[in-house]
């Protein structure tokens, strides 16, 4: 099987932007969608999802059954949540990988107050930018 950059250490090397799921993040990241879904509800083909997981753009986690998921709490309607990316990349940059990423944008924060990944979908994306940064430090 070949390998494709951004794997982040996952099991199989399957595809990059992939977070492994485990027990504990199981009920912070709440529903996900299946990597078909999510291209439906973006109204692209499948093999675009797969390709925004290569560059980051997007990241799933692996479930239980060994299948990919994208967040339903990172899309907003028919598009990637506003801001996603760029924080992603901040995140990335301050040296997390994927699934510390994912847990990040899903633990509470009180100085927000509630998640990243809520203050993002409720347009306080420069707040969580912000804190994002300061993790570099």
């Amino acid at each position: 099987m070949r390998r494709l950059p951004g794997l982040a250490g996952c099991a199989g090397g399957n595809i990059g932007g992939v977070a492994q799921k485990n027990p504990p993040a199981d009920s912070l990241v709440g529903p996900c969608l299946s990597l078909t879904e999510a291209a439906g509800r973006l109204g692209i083909p499948p093999g675009r999802i797969k390709q925004l997981l290569r560059d980051r753009k997007l990241v799933a986690v692996r479930q239980a059954d060994g299948t990919l998921g994208v967040p339903a709490a990172f899309l907003d309607g028919e598009h990637i949540l506003k801001g996603l990316h760029g924080t992603l990349t901040l995140l990335f940059d301050c040296g997390f990988d994927e699934p510390e990423a994912v847990r990040w944008l899903f633990t509470a924060d009180d100085s927000l107050p509630g998640t990243p990944i809520q203050a993002m979908a409720e347009h306080r994306g420069t707040e969580v930018n912000r804190r994002a940064q300061a993790l570099a430090f």
